[in-house]
């Protein structure tokens, strides 16, 4: 694989992650436990879609086959997403958002972190805006975390179990392949093992703080960067992408 297949497959990874991330938490629209936290959810969810949009963009034109963002996004089928596994899992209560939140944004802030130093200028623009969004995404999802697992024994239970559903998936956000090293020697991409060290401190710092205990479960699933996902994905994309691909040259 040379360099612009491989920038080419991790600005799929990237993007994908954020775009479905952002449909995931769109479905809480009107369904917010509170009408702060439905407006704050949705609001997160489109920071997550812009990301997405500016990703995909810049993806389809390092591929240089005239697909825009909108033709990555709508018309790829589940085999050809490269989105992380646990951005793919479903809602469940709002402790379970919650967790999946933490763990996602927690890994995001400290890689857009890295990425903001890309020698790619267009992959750093995008990270230096991105980290400034994430930055409060993850403030949010830590106050949330303090709040339900030190709160009454229900919502400490039900948070405790979203983390415990959810650790499995964590491994994966860190592996890296062939893609990883080309880009990682050429500056554009970071080390992984330098954001895992990062995850693994904060994660632990708030959950401790959450009375929530680390799960020590060693099963690891993984298998987005081969496009092997959950069965979740196949439904999200059939609502998500049904409209554009029901009127493909409908023009808004």
């Amino acid at each position: 694989m040379n360099l612009q297949q491989s920038k080419f497959e991790y600005l799929l990874r990237l993007g994908d992650s954020s775009l479905i991330i952002g449909h995931r938490l769109s479905e809480w629209c009107g369904h917010g436990p509170i009408l702060e936290e439905d407006i704050a959810l949705i609001n997160i969810a489109l920071d997550f879609v812009g990301n997405a949009t500016e990703l995909l963009t810049y993806a389809g034109q390092v591929e240089g086959k005239g697909r825009d963002a909108d033709d990555l996004a709508y018309m790829r089928d589940e085999r050809e997403y490269r989105n992380l596994l646990i951005t793919e899992q479903p809602n469940g209560d709002y402790a379970a958002t919650i967790a999946r939140q933490f763990l996602f944004d927690t890994y995001m802030f400290f890689l857009y972190e890295e990425l903001k130093l890309s020698k790619d200028e267009t992959i750093a623009a995008i990270a230096v805006k991105t980290h400034k969004e994430i930055t409060y995404h993850l403030r949010h999802t830590t106050e949330w975390m303090y709040r339900l697992g030190d709160g009454p024994a229900e919502s400490h239970q039900r948070l405790q179990n979203g983390i415990n559903d959810l650790w499995m998936f964590t491994s994966e956000m860190f592996d890296m392949d062939e893609v990883d090293a080309l880009l990682i020697k050429e500056g554009i991409a970071p080390d992984f093992n330098n954001v895992k060290a990062e995850w693994e401190k904060r994660v632990k710092e708030v959950l401790v703080e959450a009375t929530i205990e680390i799960p020590t479960t060693t099963f690891k699933q993984r298998g987005s960067k081969e496009g092997k996902h959950s069965e979740h994905l196949g439904f999200l994309l059939a609502e998500m992408q049904y409209v554009h691909r029901a009127h493909p040259d409908a023009k808004w």
